[in-house]
This record gives structure tokens, sequence and C-alpha cells, in this order.
């Protein structure tokens, strides 16, 4: 006993002993990533490599909430991008403005571009910076199918963004005139030509991330309300910040062409499952697809009517299926849903547009997939049923024991032994026979020539 109580005592000692050092060790370190943090400034990092959208604005305006809480000394905004919405577009922009920390949009790496929304980003930050490499530019507005708009649609939607991007480089004292141009004329420069312009559309030209922050280093900045800000990012800690699992996820599946196969496919397999229960695998699926391709519509520009006409069009597929009318319905049904693709974004932003390859191929297949489960739920209906009542006829056996008008016997058939009663002749043992009729447990039977037997049996 004692012996034991002496060594849960060492126990105890030991465990408490571990406890402090570890306590007193975590201690150090965050005194020392403290004094660290303390005398290198921070730079965060939000790296926008995705259409112009929602989750697009909602990720940078959480990237400047934070630099705000943090006090950071900069934020760098790394943008990749073909374009997108301009409603978010002016989200992002009125974020950057109303930013308390300098904003620095910086086109690269190499080899990329800003281009349309992109452009418009890049004129409102603080400091626009270019990688070799790069361009900007190719703003104009055009119609949702991605063809040119009608004078007078195109010359309305033209005025309005080329207000907006005057007003945005008049402020930020870059060359307005280019600004327009980029806009009413889709004029395109690259990192060379929009530097060397007067007044120059961009601040400076940058090989990567720290030759930017080198070249940033005591450069006086000028905010939005006029004041004037001197940056120190001089050995600075670059802090990349990222999305949030839900804002990664809707990035993802924040396309049209992915939307709609979502939710052709969640359909579709919802579909499978009703008229096939207990599959479970194409109920799965397709229900995760809907709530995915649901999930999507929440930040597209979604044309509703549109919508409903690619359901509508859905329906006929379905009705296909379950009555059959040789392909009349099915047409009907890819009909209405091309119609509703063309119609389903409303968006002016040629990248948000499903384009004719993607609309014709999706459904010419989802047609053929439907045209596929018709043909097989009309040779099921066509197949002769092997189970019940209308299993038994026409199945082949052999009597056990005779058979007469009038009385019955017994027969084998399908490995069973049956009551059998003949309506038209005597039937003797070993004889085959033929099911004609079931009443109840007993089997209406007549005899039948072995020949016959043997071509039904091969």
């Amino acid at each position: 006993m004692r012996l034991r109580r002496r060594l849960r005592v060492f126990l105890q000692l030991i465990s408490t002993l571990g406890l402090l050092w570890m306590t007193a060790f975590s201690a150090v370190w965050l005194y020392a990533q403290q004094q660290d943090s303390q005398g290198r400034n921070v730079v965060l990092v939000a790296d926008v490599d995705a259409l112009i959208h929602p989750v697009s604005a909602e990720y940078i305006a959480q990237t400047l909430d934070r630099a705000a809480d943090q006090e950071v000394e900069l934020v760098v905004l790394m943008l990749k991008t073909p374009g997108g919405l301009v409603d978010s577009t002016r989200e992002i922009n009125t974020s950057i403005i109303e930013s308390k920390t300098p904003v620095v949009v910086y086109v690269g790496p190499s080899g990329t571009r800003a281009a349309s929304a992109g452009f418009l980003i890049t004129i409102a930050a603080d400091i626009a910076a270019m990688a070799p490499g790069t361009h900007i530019g190719a703003a104009h507005p055009v119609s949702g199918t991605g063809a040119a708009m009608d004078d007078t649609a195109a010359q309305k939607a033209a005025s309005d963004v080329a207000a907006y991007a005057r007003s945005l480089a008049s402020q930020r004292e870059r060359n307005v005139r280019l600004s327009e141009e980029a806009v009413t004329e889709s004029r395109s420069f690259t990192e060379d030509e929009a530097l060397a312009a007067d007044p120059p559309l961009i601040d400076l030209i940058a090989a990567d991330l720290d030759d930017l922050l080198e070249q940033l280093d005591q450069k006086q900045v000028r905010r939005w309300n006029g004041d004037i800000e001197t940056l120190s990012t001089k050995d600075a800690s670059v802090v990349m910040t990222e999305m949030t699992w839900r804002q990664q996820l809707l990035s993802a599946i924040a396309h049209p062409q992915i939307a709609v196969l979502l939710f052709s496919l969640g359909s579709l397999g919802l579909t499978i499952e009703l008229w096939n229960p207990g599959a479970t695998v194409p109920g799965v699926v397709g229900g995760l697809c809907l709530l995915l391709a649901f999930f999507a519509f929440q930040i597209l520009p979604i044309n509703y009517v549109g919508l409903l006409l690619i359901a509508f069009g859905l329906l006929l597929l379905v009705l296909e299926m379950f009555t059959p009318t040789f392909g009349l319905l099915a047409t009907g049904g890819i009909v209405s849903m091309v119609i509703g693709a063309v119609m389903l974004v409303d968006s002016s932003a040629p990248e948000f547009q499903l384009g004719w390859p993607f609309i014709l191929s999706s459904m010419l297949t989802l047609g053929l997939i439907t045209a596929g489960l018709a043909r097989l739920g009309i040779r099921a209906q066509r197949t002769a049923s092997v189970t019940g009542v209308t299993g038994m006829i026409d199945q082949i056996g052999q009597v056990r024991t005779d058979i007469s008008p009038g009385k019955t016997g017994s027969v084998v058939t399908r490995g069973e032994i049956w009551l059998a009663k003949s309506d038209s002749a005597d039937v003797c043992e070993g004889e085959k026979i033929r099911v004609v009729a079931v009443e109840g447990m007993t089997l209406t039977v007549e005899p039948v020539k072995t020949k016959s037997y043997e071509r039904s049996e091969t």
C-alpha cells in the first residue's frame, strides 16, 4: 500500500512539473511572437483568382475588415480575373474606397490579366501595380448572350460604365481619357502602355510580391479622402488570407454552366429514384446536386423565367419516361430547356453566359439519357411477367398423377407441386402439360406435344 501511495505521489509530481514546463514554454513562445510582430509591419495578401461575383466581393470585404481590426500596414489584392458582374465590382470598389488600410491591386503573376470588371477594380485602388507580361482593359459592356447590343441599349450601358470609370480615374489622378476608352472602345493596355501613359493608368511595375513590397517602402499614398500616408513595407511580415470553406465552395460552383449541370443532374437523379424506388444512389446524388445548384443560384444573377423553362423541360423529359410518346414530350422538353438556358443568366458579362456549344451539348445529352431510360421502360412493359399469376401462364410442367375432366390431379412446374385440372382431355402420369389458367391454388392445364415442349425449352 505504501509503495502504491508513493508511486501515485511521484506520478502526480511529474505531471505537475510537466504542466508547469509546458505553460512556461507557451508563455515564452507567445511573448517572442508578440515581440516579433510588434517589430515588423504586417501586409495582408488576398489572392483573387476568380470571376467577379458576390463571393469575390464578400471575400475582399472580409479581408479589408480584418486589416482594419488588426491595424495592418497594407492590403495587397493579387488580381487575376476575366471580368464579372458590375454590381459586385461596385461593391468591391466601395470596400476599397472606405478601407481604413491602404489597398494595392497587383495584377500578377506574369501572364495573367485583369479584364472588364478587373480593370475598374485596378483603377479604383490606392496603388495600381502590374507584373510584366500582364494586361488590363476591355471593359465594354455586352448583351446577355455575349453578342452586340442594339445601338440604344449599347449606348446607355457603355455611357453608364464609362462615367463610372471616369469618376474613379479622376479621383485617383489616373488617365481619364484612356479609362473611358477602355469602356467605350474596348481598349486593353499592357503594363508598359499603362505606365507610360500621361497621366499613367497604374503606379508601378513589379516582378513579384517581394519586388512590389520593396518598391512600396517609404512610398507616399494619397487616399480617397485626400489624406497622405507613408508606407513602411521593409521586412514586412506577409500574411496570406484565404476564403472560408463556404466561400471556396460557392466560388467553385458559382458558374452558370456548373450550376445548370448540377440542377439538371439533380433533377434526373431524383427522377430515376422515383422511377426505381430503392436504388438509393441516384436519389442521394440527385438531392446533393440540387442543393448545390440552389446554393449557386443564390449568388448568380438568375432570370427565373429561364430557370422555370429549364424545370418545365425537365418535367417533360420525366413524363417521357413514364408515358412514352415516341419522343414528342422529349423533343418539347429539350426545346424548352434550350430556350431557358439562353435566358437563364441575367447579366451582360460574357463570362457568365452559357454559350451555344455548352447549351446544345448538355441539353442533347440529357435528351439521349432520357431516350435511353424511356426505351428501357418500354422494354420492361413489353416483357412478359415471370412472377405471380401472370407469370404462371404458359409454363411447362409434368403430370405426377392422372388428371381427367372433372377430377383433379397434381403436376410439377417451376419446381413446385400444384393441384391441376384439365377441361379438355385426360392427361396421364408423366405427360407434359402447359398451364392455361390459374384459379386460386389450382392450375388449369392442357397436354402438349413433346416437340412443342422441347422447342419451348430451347
